[in-house]
């Protein structure tokens, strides 16, 4: 028999009351993966699997996991263990950095749900209501890290023989702007052949950018000549889009741009020449305080 959980004070958060928002749709930020995977990594010896609390936030459009941390337990063919005081403890400082985020529900690695994960995921009930279950199977089943979401329900006979069913979610990969750099960064190991990789210059993520830029550029431009040329079919969308993008350009003449563009690179120059100045007066004035 299962070690019951201890006894729960009331819902730290009744995140997924009512219908699930967002068309049954999880938005799920790589950060997450990354904690959940290196949780795996640092797990103990002898451990088959690592869990933990999922965090994030709920509006009337989307669910949306943002954090997580993981939570100390043991299992055995027979019993599972989970140290409830601690993932309390961690929630509550969690709270105090991003009181936005909430309980959104439990993540485990693995590819499948078992007996073990109903028994915790009845404690999760009692931390937020209707909590996702995320398995992220870090065996690598199929050759591939397969992430599922789920929700639960009860099914069976009302009064007798009562269970658990898992529904699945639709999960969708979301990023903001400083996760999309670091997704980038570690793409680029795939392409190494010892998967290390450096930091790059502040002027070499900027031509980067530029030759980014350019061949988009060349993409677009390609595309409107074949249209104009009867190549390919004409799509509303997209002229729209690209009239929505000629049109937040500002419209500056050549001679300006170049102006600005100098005066600017002239203030940065000045600001790193000042900066470089400084620590030279900081390190001689160090030395002298040491003679």
């Amino acid at each position: 028999p299962a070690a019951p959980a201890p006894p729960a004070a009331a819902p730290l958060s009744a995140a997924l009351s009512g219908p699930f928002p967002g068309g049954r749709v999880v938005r799920l930020h790589p950060v997450v993966l990354a904690s959940i995977v290196d949780s795996f990594e640092r797990r103990n010896e002898g451990a088959a699997r690592v869990i933990g609390t999922l965090l994030g936030t709920v509006d009337k459009h989307s669910v949306e996991v943002t954090n997580c941390f993981s939570v100390p337990h043991n299992e055995s063919e027979d019993e599972v263990a989970v140290d409830m005081e601690f993932a309390k403890n961690m929630y509550e400082l969690h709270k105090k950095v991003s009181p936005s985020e909430i309980i959104l529900g439990w993540y485990a690695t693995g590819h499948d749900i078992t007996e073990h994960s109903v028994l915790i995921h009845e404690y999760y009930s009692r931390e937020a209501h209707n909590p996702i279950h995320l398995t992220v199977d870090t065996s690598l089943q199929n050759s591939r890290m397969s992430i599922k979401a789920y929700v639960s329900a009860p099914m069976g006979v009302p009064g007798k023989t009562m269970g658990v069913m898992f529904t699945p979610l639709t999960v969708k990969y979301v990023y903001y702007d400083t996760e999309r750099i670091g997704v980038d960064l570690i793409m680029k190991t795939c392409f190494s052949p010892n998967r290390v990789i450096g930091l790059s210059s502040d002027l070499q993520q900027v031509g980067s950018a530029s030759a980014r830029i350019q061949d988009t550029l060349t993409m677009v431009l390609q595309y409107a000549e074949d249209v104009l040329s009867g190549k390919v079919a004409a799509d509303n969308t997209v002229g729209r889009f690209l009239m929505d993008l000629i049109n937040q350009v500002p419209k500056i003449s050549p001679e300006d741009f170049e102006t600005m563009l100098n005066s600017n690179i002239n203030d940065l120059l000045m600001v790193t020449y000042l900066a470089n100045l400084t620590q030279s007066q900081i390190a001689l004035n160090e030395k002298l305080l040491s003679l």
